[in-house]
């Protein structure tokens, strides 16, 4: 049982769209990952996930609709809705998600990352 401290976590790296791994929970991870830029349209079949603003905001895109999220603020996207993450600026954000969850769903491409790093 150690703190953690995500501002020192969120210190330890500068590249966008790949997330880390800080902790473990009841069979979830808990990632922390910097925006910048548009990722790409996606959704996850049999994954809810929780984005967390730390610092910064971002646009989480719909197709029907956006959704401002801001520091302090989250939002859950159920499993199987489409989505985009875009950010005019760089944003850092804590993900909770399953240990199953791919970043890019059901979407392949550069993006993509199969084996996440711990921090």
């Amino acid at each position: 049982m150690e703190k953690i401290n995500i501002v020192e976590k969120l210190s330890l790296f500068n590249d966008h769209w790949n997330p880390r791994i800080v902790a473990e929970l009841n069979g979830q991870y808990i990632k922390l990952v910097k925006f910048q830029g548009e990722f790409v349209w996606h959704k996850h079949d049999l994954e809810d996930e929780m984005f967390l603003v730390i610092k910064g905001n971002f646009t989480m895109e719909f197709r029907d609709r956006t959704v401002e999220i801001k520091e302090n603020e989250f939002l859950i996207v159920p499993r199987g809705v489409e989505h985009r993450p875009v950010a005019e600026n760089e944003v850092s954000v804590m993900l909770f998600e399953p240990k199953t969850t791919l970043n890019t769903g059901d979407a392949k491409g550069k993006l993509q990352r199969e084996n996440l790093g711990n921090i």
